[in-house]
Formats: C-alpha cells, sequence, structure tokens
C-alpha cells in the first residue's frame, strides 16, 4: 500500500456534535492543529453528525464557538468551505452510499443477515470453547439459495467488510510498530440494515476522500486502526483512495481515581473552564503537557512556542492524569503575563450582570483601574474577581461566617479600635503610611502585622483572604474603611 507520510501535511478534527465539549477533545483537536501549523499543512475540521439520535444543531454551534475561543482556525470546513465540501457527514450520504456499493460489487464487502440473537449465541458458544469471540465469518460465502431464503424470512442485511486473513502491522507515530492477527479483527458492519453508514465506513471514507496524510487521535481509536487500515487496501484498489495516512494514537486523559475521563466528570466540560474564567491560552498551555512537553524543566509557555517545537516523536503514550490544581496554577501564571490593560479587558464580563451582585450603577471605573494591578498578582481564574473585589463595589461587605469567627478573637474589639485611630490620623494617598497605621495598633497590643490585619481586613472586605490589604484600603477610601471598622465594633459589642 502507498503511503501519503512525505505529502504536504493535512490532518483533520472531527468531533461529533453530541453535549458540552470535552476537554479531550480538546487536547486533540490541540495536537492536530499544531501539527498543521508546524508544518505549514492543512487543517481539516469535519463534523462527525450521522447520529440523529445524539447529535443536535445546538452542539454543533457549541463546537464552532468552542473552536473559535479557543484560537484554532482551520483551512477547510464550516463556515470556510473547501474543495472537499460539504464537511458534515449528514451532507455526505450519498458518497457512503456509492462507496459501500462499490466495496459490495468488488468483493470487499458482503451481506449478513445474521441476527443479534444468533449473533450474541454463538459468541457465547466461542467464549465458552476459549475462542476469540468476534464476528465468526457466517455469512461470507452464501450461497443465492441461502440469500434467498433469508430474504423470504424478511431478514434484511447489514454490510460487512471483508478483512484479510493475513496479519496487520503499522508504525504508529506516538506508539511505534504494532501488529495485530487477524482473529482479532474479525470482519465488521459498515453499513446498519436500514442502510445507514457507520463510522466505521464513514470516517476512514471522508479521510480517503479529503487526502488526510496524518490521523491523530486518542488511544481509545487504536483497536479500529487495522480495520481501517485494511478497508484503505479496499478503497486504493477501487480508486477512491490515493494512500494510506499515517496514524499516531494519543494517550488518555485520565482523571480521579486513574479512570479514564469522561464526559460525566465535572472537570472534563470545555464550558466549566470558559464559566470559570480560565484563559484560552493558559488552558491550551496546560492541556499540551497531557502526552508532551517542551522541555522537562519548564511547564509555562505561550502557544506560538509550542507550534514552533511540536513534534510527534515527543509525545509521551502514557496515560496523562489531568491535575485540576495544576492547570488552575499555570492559567493564574498566564493571567500574570498579560498585559495590565488586556487583563482588566478580559475580566470585564465578571464585573457586570449576571454574574456581578452589585448594583449597576454602583460599579466605580476609576476603583477598578486602580485596584486591577493587584488583583492580576494574585487571580488563578478571572472569574474569582467578583469575589475579590465585591468590598469595593457593595454597600457593605459579605461576612463569611467562619472568616469572622477566626478573625474576631479575644481582644479583638480593643485592636480594632486602636486600629481605627491609627487610620484616622495615616496618610490616606499612601498604602505604606496605612501599613504602618496598622503595623503600630498591633505593636501597642503586642501583636505582629500578620495578626494585627486580619480583624481588620475582615472588618472591611469581609473575608481573611483576598488581595493587599493596605492597597485595598487606600482604593476603597478613608470614610468607607472607617465606617466599616466602626460597623465591625458595632457587632462585636452586639
Amino acid at each position: 500500500m502507498s503511503s501519503v507520510a512525505s505529502a504536504p501535511v493535512r490532518v483533520r478534527f472531527c468531533p461529533s456534535p453530541t453535549g458540552n465539549p470535552h476537554v479531550g477533545l480538546v487536547r486533540t483537536a490541540l495536537f492536530n492543529w499544531a501539527y498543521a501549523r508546524r508544518h505549514q499543512g492543512t487543517l481539516v475540521f469535519r463534523i462527525e453528525d450521522t447520529d440523529a439520535a445524539r447529535d443536535s444543531e445546538e452542539s454543533y454551534q457549541q463546537l464552532l464557538d468552542a473552536m473559535r475561543w479557543l484560537g484554532f482556525d482551520w483551512d477547510e470546513g464550516p463556515e470556510v468551505g473547501g474543495p472537499h465540501a460539504p464537511y458534515r457527514q449528514s451532507e455526505r450520504m450519498d458518497i457512503y452510499r456509492d462507496v459501500a456499493q462499490k466495496l459490495l460489487d468488488g468483493g470487499h464487502a458482503y451481506h449478513c443477515y445474521c441476527s443479534t440473537e444468533e449473533l450474541d449465541e454463538r459468541r457465547e458458544a466461542a467464549r465458552a470453547a476459549g475462542r476469540p469471540s468476534g464476528y465468526d465469518g457466517h455469512c461470507r460465502e452464501l450461497t443465492a439459495e441461502q440469500v434467498a431464503a433469508y430474504e423470504a424470512e424478511g431478514r434484511r442485511p447489514i454490510v460487512r467488510f471483508r478483512m484479510p486473513d493475513t496479519p496487520i502491522t503499522f508504525d504508529d507515530l506516538v506508539r511505534g510498530e504494532l501488529t495485530f492477527t487477524p482473529e482479532n479483527v474479525p470482519d465488521y458492519g459498515i453499513v446498519r440494515a436500514n442502510g445507514a453508514p457507520l463510522y466505521t465506513l464513514v470516517n476512514p471514507v471522508d479521510d480517503a476522500l479529503m487526502e488526510i496524510t496524518h490521523v491523530l487521535r486518542g488511544e481509545d481509536l487504536l483497536s479500529s486502526t487495522p480495520r481501517q487500515i485494511a478497508l484503505y487496501g479496499a478503497l486504493i484498489e477501487l480508486g477512491v483512495a490515493k494512500a494510506v495516512p499515517a496514524f499516531g494514537h494519543l494517550p488518555y486523559v485520565m482523571g480521579e481515581g486513574n479512570k479514564k475521563l469522561s464526559k460525566r466528570d465535572p472537570q472534563a466540560s470545555l464550558n466549566l473552564y470558559r464559566e470559570q474564567g480560565f484563559l484560552p491560552e493558559g488552558l491550551l498551555n496546560y492541556l499540551s503537557l497531557l502526552g508532551w512537553s517542551l522541555s522537562a524543566d519548564r511547564d509555562v509557555f505561550s502557544i506560538e512556542e509550542m507550534v514552533a517545537a511540536f513534534d510527534l516523536k515527543d509525545v509521551n503514550p502514557n496515560p496523562a492524569r489531568f491535575d485540576l490544581k495544576k492547570c488552575e496554577a499555570i492559567n493564574g501564571d498566564h493571567i500574570r503575563m498579560l498585559d495590565p490593560k488586556e487583563f482588566a479587558a478580559r475580566c470585564e464580563p465578571w464585573l457586570r450582570a449576571p454574574f456581578a451582585p452589585w448594583a449597576p450603577e454602583d460599579f466605580d471605573e476609576a476603583k477598578w483601574a486602580a485596584i486591577a494591578p493587584h488583583a492580576q498578582t494574585r487571580l488563578r481564574m478571572l472569574a474569582e474577581i467578583t469575589a475579590n473585589v465585591d468590598f469595593l463595589f457593595l454597600p457593605e461587605p459579605v461576612f463569611d461566617e467562619a472568616s469572622w469567627s477566626k478573625a474576631m478573637k479575644e481582644g479583638s474589639d480593643a485592636l480594632l479600635r486602636t486600629a481605627r485611630e491609627k487610620l484616622e490620623a495615616a496618610d490616606w494617598s499612601s498604602a505604606e503610611s496605612l501599613k504602618e497605621a496598622v503595623l503600630a495598633a498591633g505593636e501597642a497590643h503586642g501583636l505582629k502585622l500578620g495578626k494585627a490585619q486580619a480583624p481588620v481586613r475582615v472588618a472591611v472586605t469581609g473575608r481573611t483572604v483576598g488581595l493587599p490589604l493596605f492597597e485595598s484600603l487606600e482604593v476603597l477610601g478613608k470614610e468607607k474603611t472607617l465606617a466599616r471598622v466602626d460597623a465591625a465594633l458595632a457587632r462585636l459589642a452586639a
């Protein structure tokens, strides 16, 4: 069989529009996109929407939106077009019917009349006898009389592809040379009894017609690869395909308990990361580490640096564990890499309705501009900005009761009264002056700064942790700060 490994790179990303995009799917898209860009190749974006029961227009639109948000551009596909249009499988049914008929006419496929019950019975018998339980070739060589008898019973056949009786060996771009023996890769269905084509047919047919040179996909699809390679041999013989693409199977993404990350896992949903305020570049940086690395001592890099260095020989075949804390930390690094004006702009959605708990008229642009540089040094996700700055725009702080109990210990009222006196006399144009005021109050009560500032922070912001305290007081202003200290003293007295 001819190979396309030396041809101009053409890769594809071909998701099904079912539910929210999965981060494992995004990792696959990233590796395909990066490989195409690294080699000045072509990325084909194709929609596999032949499952009418599960596919939806809403999910299709979500896929397009996700690709745009992530910054993936595609060279052929929906909204772009290309020489191999259409790029939605639901619009290519005539093509699949034509190819299926050519496979039947050429002897590469045959009609199978076995019922589900008969298949199950024979599989169970094979297992009991210690034999492989795949399809046993029962309908491979039916006579005209047998076919007529089945037809007379009203049976509707599926179409099965006839696998060769020799081992299939290929060089996986990630895993090296792999061999599958015939008994482990039996004949398989390519068209349902109702005439609907199956993934096992439409996926390789589209890859063949779109002249895909490299198929980079998840390890879960590895078992189907020898079947597709055999089908390619038939398609080449029929003049449908020109060559067999190179295959590379990317490692599993594992979740909690070393189980494969599934769509049902909360941390699998791309929409969750968007809602929490992950940056596309931060999320992609982390996902690239699930099976690949720029260097042994560097985890944080730009997408441009990844593209410049991406090589399939560096992809690790071993399963990669999704570590949410590391993902958040890397995203925080990318937040700090933003230009300050860009950071402020990206936070905007979380400073407005429906995310912000304050009234629109209470949002103060000047205060936001003043506090934004300090917020940028602390956030892991943009959505955290709302809770970090709410004390500036709400009439009074939202008290976390656990924080109140932790900070307001015996003697806190005396400390707050001293701190109030010192703050009232301080220079409010300087965060350093406010720090000296609280430090002096602490010293008057035998406390270091860390202990002394805790009651002040909770009184003013409602929380024990947050943005730098003294810069926050400076932005909030003298009048509101002292009023909140007074309110806290009144609450303690009550």
